[in-house]
């Protein structure tokens, strides 16, 4: 389906262009994410930032690609009348006025500066990450025409990197205190989401996201998303990677009496050396943990590889860790690493925790949040488990339970000019708690120590200073940012 990008917008901003005063010659707005209130992050380790990424994606898929190719590169009566038919019909106006959009259509390119700060660097809750302008005074209705494309594009990239970067946080201290290898980190968060997304456009931008902390995804449009949009290059090092896996069809398929057959299998002649991954609870998962492991022991240790256990139901924590009320010395009391450390035995690594033979792993990737993931890393470290004995595999229960007021994101214009008068504009609801309340004027944000600082009511000459660089202006990109430079900027906080 092609969709015309002038459509893209709420209806209520196709005649906002009557509604300012007489004489207005622009509009000036930011992107701010205003509260954290409602977001589900460790609060005793969340800093009140996000990570700011999705610009590049945003203005080079839409703002030039769509609107070159579905709008400017179209024929122009044809794009204008659809454009006219559509609000004559919906909002019951005769004759809409499309004067400025056929004067659009002659300029050739969206008249807007966009001024941001670098993707990827972590923006306090209260910071402007970007402001929009408009660059000729006769569009200045553009601005914030497109605040309802900007805000749809944008919340979500930015929350799910952050969210993964809260995962990476989370297990970069635990892999710190138990002494997993630093580097596994990148590896022990794997992205599920894919079939839990809102449609394919929200599966790429938020497993391009999650590609921002980790390497480890399922989601293999997001690694094409980034080489497309960021310069990333998978013959250059890891950019996402996966393992084979199987599913439960692959299971059923030769029948529940012959499960045992079907593991060995799988390991000895499908997958003979490498990771391949088992999902294991088909029917008696506990009964695979104790016996078919047991029985192909030697199978799985005579591999030059790792084999990889993946529980799929019941409470993660209890199959993980164990459930302190079954009844005592049974693998369900024990958990699955106990489990498995005392089929296949293993090593204590330099700070004393447990680390399972090379040759057998677990992943579980059901219902993980970082809340869950937190339970488990603790138990495991209280029975004396290295983190890294477990991978987690994130999805829809942690990416797709997001909204835009997870971090209170809001587009808002804070000034503009009427009658060659810059006049300084803001909200400020008396009925609300003060989350809504806008910065004011033109702004300005500048790095002191380690942190983004925002300036209001600024003269001309001072909102051209500070960090908010022009990324896009005229319709052309300005700055073109990589994969690697994103990921070297999150590694420095």
């Amino acid at each position: 389906m092609i969709i015309n990008p002038l459509t893209a917008i709420d209806f209520y901003k196709a005649d906002h262009r009557r509604q300012y005063p007489e004489g207005t010659t622009q509009v000036y707005s930011n992107l701010t994410a205003r509260s954290s209130k409602h977001a589900k992050v460790l609060r005793d380790y969340y800093d009140e930032d996000v990570v700011f990424f999705g610009l590049q994606y945003f203005v080079k898929s839409f703002l030039i690609q769509e609107w070159n190719d579905n709008f400017f590169k179209l024929d122009k009566d044809t794009v204008v009348k659809a454009y006219k038919r559509r609000l004559n019909q919906a909002l019951n106006m005769k004759n809409f006025d499309v004067s400025h959009i056929e004067a659009l259509y002659d300029l050739g390119y969206l008249p807007i500066r966009i001024k941001a700060l670098p993707e990827g660097v972590h923006v306090p809750i209260g910071v402007p990450m970007l402001t929009v302008v408009n660059t000729l005074p006769e569009f200045f209705w553009l601005t914030n025409y497109l605040e309802t494309i900007f805000s749809c594009y944008l919340w979500k990239p930015i929350t799910s990197a952050t969210i993964a970067f809260e995962f990476k946080k989370l297990l970069s201290r635990y892999a710190q205190k138990t002494g997993t290898p630093k580097d596994f980190v990148v590896f022990q968060s794997h992205d599920f989401s894919f079939r839990g997304a809102a449609g394919l456009s929200d599966a790429l931008i938020n497993g391009a996201a999650h590609l921002t902390s980790f390497v480890s995804t399922d989601t293999v449009a997001a690694i094409d998303l980034m080489e497309a949009y960021y310069h990333a290059n998978a013959d250059d090092g890891p950019l996402g990677v996966a393992v084979p896996a199987t599913e439960h069809s692959v299971m059923c398929m030769d029948g529940e009496e012959n499960e045992a057959d079907t593991i060995k299998r799988l390991i000895t002649e499908v997958y003979p050396d490498g990771i391949v991954s088992i999902v294991a609870d088909t029917w008696d998962y506990w009964s695979v943990i104790t016996k078919t492991l047991v029985e192909l022991k030697a199978d799985v240790m005579a591999r030059n590889g790792k084999v990889v256990i993946r529980p799929d139901s019941g409470d993660p924590t209890l199959i993980v860790c164990g459930d302190p009320s079954a009844p005592v010395g049974s693998p369900e009391y024990k958990g699955t690493m106990e489990c498995l450390w005392e089929i296949f035995g293993g090593t204590l690594n330099d700070k004393g925790y447990k680390v399972l033979d090379e040759h057998i792993g677990l992943i579980y990737g059901d219902s993980i949040t970082l809340e869950r993931a937190n339970i488990i890393l603790k138990r495991l470290e209280a029975k004396g488990f290295a983190s890294g004995n477990i991978v987690f595999g994130v999805g829809s229960m942690t990416y797709q339970s997001t909204i835009r007021d997870t971090f209170g994101f809001a587009m808002k214009a804070t000034s503009g000019v009427v009658n060659s008068e810059r006049r300084s504009i803001y909200k400020n609801p008396k009925t609300d708690s003060g989350t809504k309340k806008s910065a004011k004027g033109l702004l300005r944000v500048e790095k002191e120590g380690d942190h983004y600082v925002l300036y209001q009511n600024q003269s001309e000459e001072q909102e051209k200073q500070g960090e908010l660089k022009t990324i896009f202006e005229d319709g052309k990109l300005k700055i073109d940012v990589t994969l690697s430079a994103i990921r070297k900027r999150l590694l420095s906080f």
